[in-house]
């Protein structure tokens, strides 16, 4: 026997130090390669750590709550002599593989995006093809199976169920594989763990959802985030009328950690480095939300989320090929004009505000720039933006009118020379043909780094965007 350490790795987005969330193991657990250890959550995104060994836990090292830098040892695990020796390991400790091949072998696609979905260096695949994983792991066998919460099993026996004098046999039977008995096996809702991904678990815990309450629409019953969507809005009228207490604490006092200083730092450096000016006009988008109904009822865009926020994004795209000097970048030394859109989101999430970013957007036809819009944002509200997926953005827009704001001045996304907003459409009285008519009116605008574009140039691009609003055949051109 030997026993190992796991310093707490590099994810693959270069960071210092990250914050323990959630154990999925405790001293005396038996763990297996790739089995999810635990949740840590960095400046940029929630991840999920997969073991390195298979073993024995021996000493869980960090509480969950404690913020420790890269490198420092968060767990020990004992590990059979054999298993040591191939083990990545020098010196007791956890190293990153050298063999390249060792970080691109090929990833079992069920079992192993169910693993590692939300580790940042690694990757779903959709044909089974080969793809990095997290900096210093290496590729494994297929986990069967993760540590349900208590220990409970998934599943038990129907004689369990009846509760007879042999319930807990029973129930130990019907814990076996298919191997190793033939015990009838059913679903027990109302006692079995619930089945869901820590993302998951945690979006239910912000909108005040009760998870034992939902019958879970995945694989085995699975919690998947639509569910917790859908019973957050059935309980969001009742939940509303009512005003939380005033708390007993005078004040609160909360770490500045995570991805909220990771936005403080980012805005501060903007604010104070690029001098912003800020233009904004209204916009009867009338036709728009017309064009919006017609696409909802067209089998094309059939199971797609459709909203004016796509035809916003659309008319940044063609806006930006008229004035292309809005999609560039300050440096001291020259300004990086992009000729190419990699189109930044901004996304509110539970754990704070995030701006994926869609790569190569330019290239894309409407009905794939509704399903990358689509993807972005649940990927975003489950937690599982990844580092890369916010790198290298060259514009960026908002849209606050999803919170009912008219307008509002957005900060620049560090790097970049746009951002553009878009307040909420509501209807209003507009002139039409010298007569004042109720139309759906919204504001649009944005703020630009000054030290790239004139006024000249900012006016003429959120023009444009306003006219693809107000006429969306403009698109057609």
């Amino acid at each position: 026997m030997s026993e190992m350490t796991f310093p707490l790795p590099d994810v693959g987005e270069g960071l210092t130090e990250a914050e323990i969330v959630t154990w999925h193991v405790a001293a005396g657990d038996t763990v297996a390669l790739n089995q999810v250890i635990c949740e840590i959550e960095t400046a940029k995104s929630l991840v999920e750590l997969p073991s390195p060994f298979t073993g024995v836990v021996s000493e869980v090292l960090v509480e969950v709550g404690v913020t420790v830098p890269v490198g420092q040892p968060i767990l020990r695990v004992t590990v059979d002599a054999a298993d040591a020796d191939g083990a990545p390991a020098v010196g007791g400790q956890h190293r990153v593989a050298a063999d390249p091949q060792a970080t691109a072998a090929p990833v079992d696609t069920e079992e192993t995006r169910d693993v590692v979905a939300d580790t940042a260096a690694s990757v779903a695949h959709e044909n089974g093809e080969a793809g990095a994983v997290l900096v210093g792991y290496g590729t494994g066998g297929a986990v069967k199976s993760r540590r349900r919460r208590g220990g409970e099993p998934l599943v038990r026996s129907a004689a369990a169920s009846e509760g007879s004098a042999d319930a807990a046999a029973a129930q130990a039977g019907a814990t076996r594989t298919p191997q190793q008995g033939s015990h009838a096996v059913i679903p027990v809702a109302d006692s079995s763990p619930v089945i869901a991904k820590p993302p998951i678990r945690k979006l239910a815990k912000d909108l005040g959802v009760d998870m034992t309450q939902i019958i879970g629409s995945g694989i085995a019953g699975e919690v998947l985030r639509d569910d917790v969507v859908r019973q957050a809005s059935q309980a969001s009228l009742f939940r509303n009328l009512s005003t939380p207490e005033v708390a007993e604490a005078r004040e609160e006092r909360i770490p500045l950690k995570g991805i909220r200083k990771m936005t403080a730092q980012a805005m501060v450096t903007s604010a104070f480095e690029a001098p912003h000016v800020s233009v904004f006009t209204d916009v009867d988008a009338t036709r728009t939300m017309e064009f919006v109904k017609r696409l909802k009822s067209s089998t094309d865009f059939a199971g797609v989320k459709v909203s004016p926020l796509l035809i916003f994004a659309k008319a940044m795209l063609w806006a930006v090929r008229r004035s292309p000097e809005v999609n560039a970048t300050f440096t001291d030394t020259e300004i990086i004009r992009h000729n190419f859109v990699n189109l930044g989101i901004a996304a509110a999430t539970p754990r704070g505000l995030v701006v994926p970013n869609i790569k190569d957007a330019q290239d894309l036809s409407l009905l794939d720039l509704a399903r990358a819009i689509e993807q972005l944002t649940i990927t975003a509200r489950d937690g599982r933006t990844q580092p890369s997926d916010m790198a290298r953005g060259t514009i960026t827009i908002t849209n606050i009118g999803v919170f009912g704001m008219d307008f509002g001045t957005p900060i620049l996304n560090p790097g970049e020379c746009g951002i553009m907003a878009m307040g909420t459409i509501r209807q209003k009285p507009w002139v039409v043909d010298g007569e004042v008519r109720p139309r759906m009116v919204t504001t649009v605008g944005g703020s630009f780094d000054h030290r790239i574009v004139d006024g000249d140039v900012i006016s003429r691009f959120v023009a444009d965007v306003a006219s693809v609003l107000e006429e969306p055949a403009l698109l057609l051109d």
